[in-house]
């Protein structure tokens, strides 16, 4: 769920003088709550799922309205964006690629994994940080097909 549909609910809930507050939007859930002390109002924002899957169901849908080619996790490891920390990147958002370039490397076992292009596109979209810990099957890369 986008963060600014959030923010409005917490804006909402302030409004209406409403307690608590839950939506549901296709398979992402918030409950909303207003929890009020004596003198301070405090709204606390409980997710229902883990973050981590609501974004990648988020990313998941995102690549079937706009036909995006996903790059997936192949293990479970470090994503690295370079091959060295002070290196320059494989790529970055708006680079042209082609079938067989190298988009990352992920380091599992102490072992430097290339990971290569399936396709030929444009990156869109780079979905984790340098240094981020991945899972199996988690999208790391959007690509527009040429």
């Amino acid at each position: 769920m986008d963060i600014r549909k959030v923010k409005k609910l917490i804006e909402l809930l302030e409004e209406s003088g409403l307690s608590e507050i839950e939506i549901t939007e296709g398979e992402d859930k918030v409950r909303i709550s207003r929890q009020s002390t004596s003198s301070v109002n405090e709204v606390q924002v409980i997710p229902t799922q883990p973050v981590n899957t609501i974004d990648n169901e988020v990313v998941a849908e995102n690549h079937r309205n706009n036909n995006f080619h996903k790059i997936q996790a192949p293990m479970i490891g470090t994503f690295y964006q370079s091959s060295e920390p002070e290196a320059k990147a494989f790529v970055k958002v708006g680079d042209p690629i082609s079938k067989g370039d190298i988009l990352c490397i992920i380091e599992a076992m102490k072992m430097m994994n290339q990971i290569e292009c399936d396709v030929d596109g444009t990156i869109e979209r780079i979905l984790v940080q340098n240094g981020d810990p991945v899972e199996y099957d988690e999208v790391l890369f959007l690509i527009s097909q040429n």
